[in-house]
C-alpha cells in the first residue's frame, strides 16, 4: 500500500513536470525524453537485478504493441496539460476503469452485470460533469484525456494478456527500448515539421527533463513493485488519491483548482468507481 501511495504522489509530479516543460518543447520530444530514461533506467536494472528477458513471440508482438498504446497515452495526457488544469486532466481520464470493464465484457466476454454495467453510466455522468466547465472554457480540447482512457484502457487489457509470462521490469525496460528505437525513426523518416522539431535545451531545463523521466519511470515501478505483494483489487481504490494530490499540486504550482460542478464530478466518478471494485471483489 504504501508503494502504490508513492505512485499516486509521483505520478501527478510527473505530469505537472511536462505540463510545465510543454509551454519550451515539443510534445514529441518530451515523449522521447521520458522513454530514454526509462530505458537508461530499466535496461541496467533487469541487468544488475539479473530478471530475465524471456518471452514468446507472441508475448514480444503484444509488448510492442503495448508500447505503441504508451507512447501514444503519454503524448495525448501532456496534450490535455497544455490545455486543461492538472486534476480536471485526470480525473476525466479517470474513466479509464469503467472503459475497461466495457472493453472487458464487449472484447474479452468477461461477466459484467447489470449493476456495474449502471456504475458505468453514473461514472460516465461524473465525467461529464468535470469535462462540462473545461469544456466551456478550451472547447474540444477536453476530449484528449478521454483519448487517454480509451488508449490506457487498451494498454491495461494488452498488459493483462501478457502479465503472466513477463517480467514487469524486464517488459518496461523492453518498451522503453522499442519506444526509443521507434520515436527515433519517425524522426529519422519523418518531413521536418514544428511538431517533429527538436529544441536544445538550455542547461537550466535540464534537470526539469530528468525529473519527468525519472518520476514517471519510478512511479510505474512503484505501481508494479506493489502488485508484487497484494492484489489489484486492494490496491486499486488507492489509485483514486491521484486525483486530490493532482488538485493540490496544481493549486500550488498553477494555482488551478476545480470549480464546484468538476469537484461534484469528481466524487461521483470515484464513488461509482470504488462501487464497481467493490462488486468485483463480493462477486470474486
Amino acid at each position: 500500500m504504501t508503494l502504490m501511495l508513492g505512485f499516486c504522489a509521483l505520478a501527478p509530479l510527473s505530469d505537472a513536470t511536462a505540463k510545465i516543460l510543454a509551454e519550451d518543447f515539443p510534445i514529441l520530444q518530451l515523449v522521447a525524453v521520458r522513454f530514454v530514461v526509462q530505458a537508461a533506467v530499466l535496461i541496467p536494472l533487469v541487468s544488475l537485478t539479473r530478471r530475465s528477458w524471456r518471452m514468446s513471440p507472441l508475448g514480444w508482438r503484444l509488448t510492442g504493441l503495448r508500447t505503441v498504446l504508451q507512447v501514444a497515452g503519454i503524448w495525448l495526457m501532456t496534450k490535455a496539460l497544455t490545455f486543461l488544469p492538472l486534476a480536471d486532466a485526470i480525473a476525466i481520464a479517470f474513466v479509464m476503469p469503467f472503459i475497461l470493464l466495457l472493453m472487458g465484457h464487449f472484447i474479452l466476454g468477461e461477466e459484467v452485470g447489470r449493476r456495474r454495467l449502471a456504475a458505468c453510466g453514473v461514472g460516465f455522468l461524473g465525467t461529464l460533469m468535470v469535462m462540462q466547465p473545461s469544456f466551456a472554457a478550451v472547447g474540444w480540447a477536453v476530449l484528449y484525456p478521454l483519448g487517454v482512457a480509451f488508449v490506457f484502457a487498451a494498454f491495461m487489457l494488452v498488459t493483462r494478456r501478457i502479465s503472466g509470462e513477463a517480467d514487469p521490469i524486464a517488459m518496461q525496460g523492453a518498451s522503453g527500448a522499442m519506444a526509443v528505437i521507434g520515436l527515433g525513426l519517425v524522426y529519422a523518416v519523418s518531413p521536418d515539421t514544428s511538431a517533429l522539431a527538436l529544441v536544445v535545451p538550455k542547461v537550466q531545463a535540464l534537470p526539469l527533463l530528468l525529473a519527468m523521466g525519472l518520476l514517471g519511470t519510478t512511479a510505474h515501478l512503484l505501481m508494479t513493485w506493489s502488485l508484487r505483494f497484494a492484489a489489484a483489487s486492494t490496491l486499486a481504490p488507492m489509485q483514486y488519491l491521484e486525483i486530490p494530490v493532482a488538485a493540490l499540486i496544481g493549486l500550488l504550482l498553477f494555482g488551478d483548482f476545480p470549480n464546484a460542478l468538476a469537484m461534484a464530478g469528481i466524487a461521483v466518478t470515484i464513488a461509482t468507481g470504488l462501487y464497481i471494485l467493490w462488486r468485483e471483489r463480493s462477486s470474486a
